[in-house]
């Protein structure tokens, strides 16, 4: 396999933040190279400046043995590179094989060769052996099946090079399997595939070889099959992690949570549950278990046809998420960019949003007394970030969830939800995140976490409730609960209903 693609001194400042120091990258033809590395470590940087979509300080790129200079992503799909963000670039209102040939549709004079249009659109489904509507409206189909449109998009233009951005994080372990599946058929096909991801288990499954990214510089470029998982975490962050999750000595105390036949129509069914001070309370299940709608409920952000909340015994009236905010209960959602965070507004902004009343002087947000806040929270929680008036959208996913958590802990939160806590978070960050829980629970604050990997809700609960079609299935202690058991009633009504 000979190089496609080589990126030689590649540097990349930001005010404050010197992003990529010198970085050196090389792609073969028809390889799968894994990007590792925690947030802010210059991997998608590095494939932004790939793509177009920033511009580099320093460095060279090479194409195929030609240098090349790439001003914008319209000049990098010409060139054949094709990057899938977790965000995809598709329109919703258009069809799939329209979303597929966006802005080269086949004409015939000045109108668009439908017939042509929907015959090449096959032409690429078919070479990558998808089964897809051609005609159905993007907006109806899964996570899984738009990132195959957007896969499609990237071999009807012969892209040479694919970037995929966290591709898994949305998807299930079925849906993973039939992403490996094509990614091996584009290997074949001599495309070279630029995989980076946050889950290392994935790497051993699928790359061929591994780079490793800390602190803007590459640390290391190996066969897979010649590294651990052990030795990329090290890589990663520069020190041994011992514990995947961290112990903590926290005895929970009283009730201060309690939930009673908690009812939506068709999606939550008679839900009942209780949660003591200082306790974590794991809630696990397959992907439309659920877990999220529940949790919404209880927040306020969806309506329930009946049931009762407690905080202490005292029943609450939620009927939007402010009421469960002035009653101390926080959501910290899986979607913390569109639904935790205003990424356009301040860190500081983004601390002090949900309680501006305690900041006000006869109608006048105290900025003094805003700044002094923001500026302790960074420092308690370790964000990184240039300044408390850095734009919260400048910062690592990791650095986000921290900032998120940030303003509910200034809202004075007493149950403190967590949905996804660790999505799309490298393994050093999930370590902070995991010791910030345990601090908070410390503090006598309720915990409940929702979590798709088994691991992390088996390390880090001291309850486990285990969600089927809207319903509880199982209560399992800490010390009783195994991946196994979990999923023997998480799948229960499943294989009993044949």
């Amino acid at each position: 396999m000979d190089d496609v693609l080589e990126m030689k001194g590649i540097v990349k400042e930001y005010p404050g933040v010197k992003a990529l120091k010198g970085v050196d990258f090389h792609l073969k033809r028809g390889e799968v190279h894994a990007l590792v590395g925690e947030n802010g470590a210059g991997k998608s940087t590095l494939m932004k400046i790939l793509g177009g979509a920033e511009a580099r300080d320093g460095g060279e790129i090479i194409l195929e043995g030609r240098k090349v200079e790439i001003q914008d992503p319209h000049q990098a799909e010409k060139l054949g590179i094709s990057i899938i963000y977790q965000e995809f670039n598709l329109i919703p209102f258009l069809s799939v094989a329209e979303n597929i040939f966006l802005g080269r549709e086949p004409r015939r004079g000045i109108f668009v060769d439908w017939r042509q249009l929907y015959a090449n659109a096959k032409a690429v489904l078919d070479q990558l052996g998808l089964d897809i509507d051609l005609k159905a409206k993007v907006s109806g189909l899964s996570v899984a099946q738009q990132q195959m449109v957007e896969i499609a998009k990237a071999i009807s233009v012969k892209s040479r090079i694919i970037v995929m951005d966290e591709p898994s994080a949305t998807l299930t372990m079925h849906e993973l399997e039939r992403l490996f599946g094509l990614t091996r058929k584009l290997k074949e096909q001599g495309v070279g595939i630029i995989y980076i991801s946050h889950r290392l288990e994935e790497i051993f499954e699928i790359a061929d070889r591994v780079t490793v990214f800390r602190d803007g510089e590459r640390i290391s470029t190996r066969e897979v099959r010649d590294v651990t998982k052990e030795y990329l975490i090290r890589e990663m962050v520069g020190r041994e992690l011992k514990d995947d999750y961290p112990k903590r000595n926290a005895v929970a105390g009283q009730e201060l949570l309690r939930v009673e036949g908690l009812t939506r129509k068709g999606v939550l069914h008679e839900i009942s549950f209780s949660l003591r001070k200082g306790e974590i309370l794991g809630i696990t299940g397959l992907v439309g278990a659920g877990r999220t709608e529940l949790v919404r409920a209880i927040f306020g952000a969806d309506p329930i046809d009946k049931g009762e909340i407690y905080l202490e015994g005292r029943k609450l009236r939620i009927l939007s998420p402010q009421d469960a905010i002035n009653s101390g209960l926080c959501l910290m959602t899986e979607d913390r960019k569109r639904q935790g965070l205003v990424l356009g507004m301040t860190v500081r902004e983004n601390i002090t949003i949900a309680d501006l009343r305690g900041l006000s002087r006869a109608g006048f947000i105290h900025g003094v007394d805003e700044r002094r806040i923001a500026g302790r929270f960074v420092r308690e929680l370790n964000i990184k970030t240039p300044s408390v008036e850095q734009r919260v959208r400048n910062l690592s996913g990791g650095n986000q969830q921290k900032v998120v958590l940030a303003k509910w802990l200034f809202a004075r939160s007493r149950v403190v939800i967590f949905d996804e806590p660790t999505r799309g978070i490298d393994v050093g960050a999930k370590q902070e995140i995991y010791r910030l829980m345990n601090d908070l629970a410390e503090t006598g604050t309720g915990i409940i976490m929702i979590s798709s990997e088994l691991p992390e809700v088996l390390g880090m609960s001291d309850r486990i409730l285990v969600m089927q079609e809207g319903r509880i299935r199982a209560e399992l202690g800490g010390g009783e609960a195994t991946q196994e058991t979990i999923m023997r009633f998480a799948t229960q009504a499943l294989v009993q209903g044949g």
